[in-house]
């Protein structure tokens, strides 16, 4: 019986080790800390400088760049600026100026001037959102049709661990030393994506755009013509679909916006955050992410998603939960524990979802797309985060932020019949 169980076990982990995948997984990893050295890390930042709440809430906005990264994938789908290929040769040019900025921002101060801390984080998050479109188009055209899933779960994983080791390390480390030594640290580790880079190979172009105008209209037209009726497009399908991809992860979203400033509010310190909520959750946010590909191959991705997306919404109520029961570590750990299973699973699945809406004509343009619609609540929502909790309270905020994902749950119910998912 354990024999069995651990073929299994080895069955379900091989995917996971081909080249391919493991690309992925780096990739993910590398998409994954920018993100958290904008977020958490300058969150904690802001804080240890006495920035008001409302201050820190509004630093959100910088992250408007993952919101508007379609307004300049055409240029990656059309252009070809290096020998290494459409895909890396960009990978390279975004990897390397990201990586600048980044010691850039950790070369700033925020007492002195937020202004340039804001813009230095803006730069930080606009390469950031350039590498993920090159990097979203690069698995999607180097992976077959029923591979994505697996693939998205791979990135995921990536993914996961580098924001955790930007938000956990990086707390850890700002308990030790300076925060600009902690974001030059940060940015050499961001090395690993250029070799990766250099080591993967390019994928095949299914259809490159002939020109740029072409590059920009063709993904938009195809994408909403794509739903037919006997008689003419039905628009319908094509705006559910991302209105769904808006709101499906905008409660899990919103809840993490101002999440280390809660908990610096409730009493824990940052290396307990830093040990706790994010080394602690990494095991939980591995095992969602793992589950979430196996799972969803095993049940299909509709089902997938409602499951996943419910799970998310009773796992955000263990925030407001811990606001009520305050400064306890035990609460944390199994608070913490649940929100990571969830968010792994629902963003496994979520990613899927996005990648089979894709045309590989238009990789870029329209992963792009849903992807800017994806992140669009967190910079725009949680813009406004800090402002609601100041005026109501952090738990009341964390009921909010459960119950405004279930709209999208209803949406996707919608669309079953639709699509082939």
């Amino acid at each position: 019986m354990i024999y069995n169980l651990l073929i299994k076990i080895k069955n379900s982990i091989n995917p996971y080790l081909e080249k391919k995948m493991l690309i992925s997984l780096i990739m993910g990893f590398v998409s994954g800390v920018p993100l958290l050295l904008t977020i958490t890390l300058l969150q904690a930042w802001l804080t240890d400088e006495g920035i008001s709440k409302s201050t820190i809430g509004l630093f959100a906005l910088v992250g408007l760049p993952y919101s508007l990264k379609f307004l300049w994938a055409p240029f990656f789908d059309r252009y070809v600026i290096s020998k290494l290929g459409r895909r890396r040769g960009w990978l390279i040019i975004s990897q390397v100026l990201l990586i600048l900025s980044i010691i850039g921002l950790g070369l700033t101060n925020p007492t002195l001037n937020p202004f340039n801390v804001a813009v230095l984080a803006l730069l930080v998050t606009f390469f950031s959102a350039s590498q993920d479109i090159v990097i979203d188009a690069f698995r999607r055209e180097s992976l077959h049709d029923n591979e994505q899933t697996l693939g998205a779960s791979a990135y995921v994983l990536g993914y996961r661990i580098g924001a955790l080791a930007a938000g956990a390390g990086g707390l850890i480390l700002a308990d030790l030393m300076s925060y600009q030594y902690v974001y030059s640290i940060m940015a050499v580790i961001m090395i690993i994506g250029v070799i990766t880079t250099l080591l993967a190979e390019e994928p095949e172009a299914v259809g490159e755009p002939s020109s740029f105008i072409n590059a920009v209209k063709n993904p938009f037209i195809e994408f909403f013509q794509r739903f037919k009726d006997k008689d003419n497009t039905n628009l319908t399908v094509p705006i559910l679909i991302l209105m769904f991809i808006l709101l499906y992860k905008v409660g899990d979203t919103m809840a993490h916006s101002l999440s280390t400033n809660f908990y610096l509010d409730i009493g824990f310190t940052k290396t307990e955050i830093g040990t706790v909520v994010k080394v602690f959750g990494l095991v939980a946010t591995l095992i969602g992410a793992f589950l979430g590909g196996i799972i969803s191959l095993r049940i299909g991705l509709f089902k997938s998603l409602i499951m996943f997306g419910l799970f998310q919404a009773i796992a955000t109520l263990g925030f407001a939960a811990l606001a009520i029961i305050g400064n306890n570590i035990l609460a944390l750990m199994v608070v913490i524990s649940l929100e990571n299973l969830a968010a792994g699973m629902g963003y496994t699945a979520y990613l899927a979802f996005i990648a089979n809406m894709t045309n590989k004509e238009f990789t870029a343009t329209q992963f792009a797309l849903m992807t800017a619609i994806m992140s669009l609540p967190r910079t725009i929502f949680s813009g406004s985060s800090g402002f609601l909790v100041e005026l109501f309270d952090w738990e009341l905020y964390f009921v909010f932020c459960s119950l405004i994902a279930i709209p999208a749950l209803i949406i996707l119910s919608k669309l079953r019949g639709s699509l082939k998912i």
